[in-house]
């Protein structure tokens, strides 16, 4: 029963890792709860997993960032609110036909929108006087 609970949640982190990343094409599908559920699934079933998850270099500082509490880099919150109005636009625009789901459309955004804004900021505060100041170790020495 161990093994299947096992596999279960790694086949459900893969899962949710797949809808992840067609959240990043597709406005509408979310993407930031998807990969903290394959974060969740991975760190209580597969160590290796858990560890690519979060070490991936296109979306394991995002992770790490939201997980720890520190937020989305302005960047970020930048890029996925111009790619979320471009996409939204673009569907409104070409393929969209009725009036009712164009607004249904402009009202999702508009949540995602205020959602987006409402997450906390990450701002990095390292900068180069900061590492002048404070050195990269400490070297301690004992006295006999």
């Amino acid at each position: 029963m161990k093994n299947f609970i096992r596999i279960s949640l790694i086949l459900s982190g893969l899962i949710f890792v797949s809808l992840g990343i067609l959240g990043i094409i597709l406005p509408i599908l979310p993407t930031t709860p998807f990969f903290l559920l394959a974060a969740a699934c991975f760190s209580r079933s597969s160590k290796r997993f858990y560890t690519w998850l979060i070490t991936n270099r296109w979306f394991g500082a995002y992770i790490r960032n939201y997980r720890e509490g520190r937020g989305i880099p302005v960047k970020q919150k930048g890029l996925v609110l111009i790619l979320l109005w471009l996409t939204i636009l673009f569907s409104i625009m070409m393929s969209v036909a009725l009036a009712g789901l164009k607004l249904l459309l402009l009202i999702i955004a508009a949540g995602v929108t205020i959602h987006i804004l409402s997450i906390k900021t990450y701002r990095d505060n390292s900068s180069n006087s900061d590492a002048i100041k404070k050195p990269r170790f400490n070297i301690t020495t004992e006295e006999d």
